[in-house]
């Protein structure tokens, strides 16, 4: 690929990603990081998902995935297009990420169940309160200052965090598998993001209940799972309708059999969350 072909089609969030950047605060469209090249409290880096560009409002530099890889590498543009290759969706859908922290000088303080009224209200508003036994309430120390959040946590005991403010992970990233010990028939069920999870268990039905259950919490991590899944007799993907989630199930499609691709119910919606937020249906999978 050429560079405009790099810029347009290498996603910038798995770039970064890749360097074990991971936004501090993020809505549907943009997120906060902190800088790439300065230590800071308060994030400074903006980036724009749909554009695929990204702004340091403290330098006044604008950013694109090959002067992302540029700045980390300290390369030029030849090696920082080598180092882009592997994200070529059209080649390889999926990438590998080295096993560090994503948040530096952080501390648990307290895990507790779901009390605080904040994360209540996040929850109802996400439509999950139901399964805020399947969560934890998370304070934590972060670059001197102390938060909360719902937190979820992977296989490697890192935690996902998420708050109406803030989504971000402490410690080593990982998935998340649940395994189920009555998954007589060899099932599992791939999700993107715990609140995915959260949500397919407010509407699974008796007989869904059996599979086991595979949370990505990034798509850059199927690499961890992809022997896993090759256990399994039939796979159903409730994956992210957007070129993460589209290029992540197209590599599972190939790759393995007896796949289903349940996106198709929430075919007009970013996630299974947001489809069953604004739909008030009780139907079961």
């Amino acid at each position: 690929m050429n560079c405009e072909e790099v810029k347009e089609k290498v996603n910038i969030r798995t770039v970064l990603e890749s360097f074990s950047l991971f936004p501090v605060k993020e809505n549907r469209k943009t997120a906060l990081y902190f800088a790439l090249d300065r230590e800071e409290k308060i994030p400074s880096f903006s980036v724009d998902f749909v554009k695929n560009k990204a702004f340091d409002f403290g330098t006044g530099k604008s950013y694109d995935v090959i002067s992302i890889v540029q700045q980390m590498n300290r390369c030029s543009v030849s090696d920082a297009l080598k180092y882009l290759e592997k994200f070529d969706f059209s080649v390889q859908n999926h990438i590998r990420i080295e096993d560090t922290v994503q948040v530096k000088n952080y501390q648990i303080i307290k895990v507790n169940e779901i009390k605080h009224p904040a994360l209540i209200q996040y929850l109802k508003s996400r439509k999950v309160c139901e399964q805020k036994d399947l969560v934890k309430q998370i304070e934590y120390m972060l670059n001197g200052k102390k938060y909360f959040g719902i937190g979820f946590f992977n296989n490697s005991g890192g935690v996902e965090i998420r708050s109406k403010y803030s989504k971000i992970c402490l410690g080593k990233k990982d998935v998340t598998l649940i395994k189920n010990d009555l998954n007589t028939s060899n099932e599992i069920v791939v999700f993107e993001g715990f609140f995915d999870y959260l949500t397919f268990k407010n509407l699974e039905s008796a007989e869904s209940s059996i599979s086991d259950c595979l949370i990505l919490n990034s798509t850059a991590m199927l690499f961890r799972v992809e022997e896993s899944l090759k256990e399994y007799d039939r796979i159903s993907l409730f994956l992210d309708n957007d070129p993460n989630g589209n290029a992540t199930r197209e590599t599972i499609q190939k790759k393995y059999k007896n796949v289903e691709d349940c996106s198709l119910v929430y075919k007009d919606f970013i996630d299974l969350n947001e489809w069953f937020c604004m739909n008030t249906t009780e139907n079961k999978f």
